[in-house]
């Protein structure tokens, strides 16, 4: 994997596998709804993946356009202007955020920084009256969430994390199959997602913006999954870290396996590497059978299994087009987002909890 980014190795996975404020009058969601307006996100932050996955599925969304970009990188700015024809006028930097308010284009700001910018870029965003999407995780601390939700609840805004998979039709699928037990009763899921990281000088590897490594970057994917196929909130968290390259990994972890309790009777074993092309996947094992996902999360190309032998493989979509006409669908219509800032919120504290299990070599009560 020379010289390849996360995005980068989602991206080639996936290509392997498949060869304004609210608006609140019925006449508005109307005219909306017949392609007559359509709700405006400026991107905030223009690396690999607002670049290469977002603004491209800008393009296919049915309910959202491209109307404006926040950069610190001038150069971008000017290629990106070129490309999609923005206006000067809806062309930030992080310091003059505060001018987003003047735009009446700009109805959100997706957050694509690293994570320790998260906070401070939806802040700005939500002091703007713009509502946020913000990608996961949702900071690098538990600390900083609870602001950056308060924040858009104080300004009447709504806040989002950017969980794509929670919009893909194999993942609900699954989903429906475990909350219907149609294969019965749930018993045991195993997740996996990992790769291996090839830049030693890439922000990731950096704890002061990332917050952690692979757990809290495509970790996070299987913790996710266990959540939803569940539909429970886990009350027992154990794990153990090991680095088998100290110098590159100095700051963040390299790989952990951790297992997770669910009041309902359900155990979770998940793993997560900087440094081995773990494929993403999970299986959910019942007392009937089992189903599940293999790629499970990648950018496209994702397929279902089950022991059945049933096809579960739904329709392929752009996850994040998905994603964002559905957030472009709750402002529209004023309801709430399945992956509020509250789920977001609930992740960290269970990657937090993770972290503490390996710092302290016990298990940690949730």
């Amino acid at each position: 994997m020379k010289n390849q980014s996360r995005r980068k190795f989602i991206r080639q996975s996936s290509a392997a596998a498949i060869a304004a404020p609210f608006l609140s009058t019925a006449v508005t969601r109307a005219l909306a709804q017949a392609g007559e307006k359509k709700i405006g996100f400026a991107l905030c932050g223009l690396g690999n993946l607002s670049t290469n996955q977002i603004a491209p599925a800008l393009q296919k969304t049915e309910h959202c356009r491209l109307a404006g970009i926040i950069t610190g990188t001038p150069a971008k700015a000017e290629a990106w202007k070129a490309k999609y024809n923005i206006p000067d006028r809806s062309i930030y930097n992080y310091d003059t955020m505060s001018k987003l308010a003047d735009n009446a284009d700009i109805d959100v700001v997706y957050v694509v920084t690293p994570n320790a910018l998260h906070a401070e870029h939806t802040l700005k965003a939500a002091k703007a009256g713009k509502h946020v999407l913000c990608e996961k995780p949702m900071e690098a601390t538990v600390e900083k969430c609870q602001p950056m939700i308060d924040a858009c609840k104080a300004a009447n805004r709504m806040l989002a994390i950017g969980y794509r998979c929670q919009f893909e039709p194999n993942h609900l699928e699954c989903i429906r199959l475990a909350r219907e037990k149609t294969l019965g009763d749930l018993r045991i899921i195993e997740a996996e997602f990992g790769f291996p990281i090839a830049d030693p000088n890439q922000w990731r590897l950096k704890k002061t913006l990332a917050g952690g490594g692979a757990l809290m970057d495509v970790g996070i994917y299987a913790l996710q999954s266990t959540r939803y196929l569940t539909g429970e909130e886990p009350i027992l968290v154990s794990a153990i870290e090991t680095k088998t390259d100290a110098v590159k990994f100095k700051e963040v972890d390299e790989s952990i396996v951790w297992q997770l309790k669910f009041p309902g009777g359900v155990i979770a074993h998940c793993s997560t590497t900087y440094n081995a092309s773990a494929r993403g996947k999970f299986m959910a094992t019942t007392d009937r059978g089992w189903f599940g996902m293999d790629p499970a999360f990648n950018y496209g190309g994702n397929r279902g299994k089950r022991s059945d032998g049933q096809d579960i493989n739904q329709p392929r979509v752009d996850q994040f087009a998905a994603e964002m006409d559905d957030f472009a669908q709750c402002i529209l219509n004023q309801r709430p987002t399945k992956v509020p800032g509250e789920e977001g919120l609930r992740d960290m504290k269970i990657l937090a909890a993770i972290y503490e299990s390996i710092s302290t070599g016990r298990s940690i009560k949730l």
